[in-house]
């Protein structure tokens, strides 16, 4: 059973930055991409970032050019470095594999942006 583990949310201002932070489980984790996601409060789960076993990496179009997406192997971690942040960006945000999400979500950790 792989556990996700997210870190490194908390209430920041508008412009400001966090760094996300996910430790996975997983054997063989360097096999996989793997994605950042969120949930806003009444929506749908959306996936923001991902980075694939080589590295390439694609974003949503919001936050295309604010936020990156990077992997450790070694340590089995995936970040999220998250600058210029919107209110529009609170969200509890979740790290998993690269859809379809092949692993149990974790707890999340929140965002949030609010003066």
């Amino acid at each position: 059973q792989v556990q996700l583990v997210e870190s490194g949310g908390g209430l920041v201002q508008p412009g400001g930055s966090l760094r996300l932070s996910c430790v996975a489980s997983a054997a063989f984790f360097s096999s996989y991409g793997m994605s950042w996601y969120r949930q806003a409060p009444g929506k749908q789960r959306e996936l923001v970032a991902t980075i694939s076993r080589i590295g390439r990496t694609t974003y949503a179009d919001s936050v295309k050019g604010r936020f990156t997406i990077s992997r450790d192997n070694d340590k089995k971690m995936v970040y999220l470095q998250m600058d210029g942040l919107k209110p529009e960006d609170t969200a509890v945000y979740y790290c998993n594999t690269d859809a379809p999400a092949q692993f149990n979500w974790g707890q999340g950790t929140q965002v949030t942006v609010s003066s």
